[in-house]
């Protein structure tokens, strides 16, 4: 298995890393995984990721897109990555937000000795409260994620940083 593909790793000082400087030691991980640890790219990325409303949601995920653009022409595969996880969270917290107004899916606090961990941990999940407005933010992110999947240079680099890296 190569380098890149295996967990994303905790265990790092992210508070005192530049991956840009480092990019060895990224992991692209599964899904969102270290989207708000890496850095300068979470500092670059995270101000502009907004989904309250679909006209928010849609300059959010061109301005994110933008960017990825920005690290492509670069030749930044960890930019290009981190904003790629940037789009996919804006759609999966949107849907979360379109099922449950609150964003809670589940009730009730986490127990303590789980804190940090995803999952239900014995919680009920709370009823469904749906906000059509996040379904269409949603759509909006999911597009610009599905171009960024389907961007043939993205997927190069994407080899070739497992090549280096693996």
């Amino acid at each position: 298995m190569a380098k890149s593909d295996r967990a994303f790793n905790y265990d790092l000082d992210y508070r005192n890393l530049d991956l840009r400087q480092q990019p060895h030691l990224y992991r692209v991980g599964k899904g969102e995984m270290g989207v708000l640890l890496v850095r300068p790219y979470k500092d670059e990325i995270l101000p502009h990721w907004r989904f309250k409303t679909p006209e928010i949601a849609r300059e959010s995920s061109e301005k994110i897109y933008s960017l990825f653009l920005d690290y492509k022409a670069k030749g930044d595969f960890v930019g290009m990555d981190m904003a790629r996880k940037f789009l996919q969270m804006g759609m999966t917290r949107s849907l979360r937000y379109y099922h449950h107004k609150s964003g809670q899916k589940y009730i009730g606090p986490v127990p303590d000795d789980k804190k940090g961990q995803s999952g239900a941990h014995g919680r009920e999940q709370a009823p469904e409260d749906r906000d059509y407005s996040k379904w269409e933010s949603a759509q909006i992110f999911r597009e610009k994620y599905l171009q960024v999947l389907a961007d043939e240079e993205y997927v190069k680099q994407r080899e070739a940083f497992k090549i280096k890296y693996g």
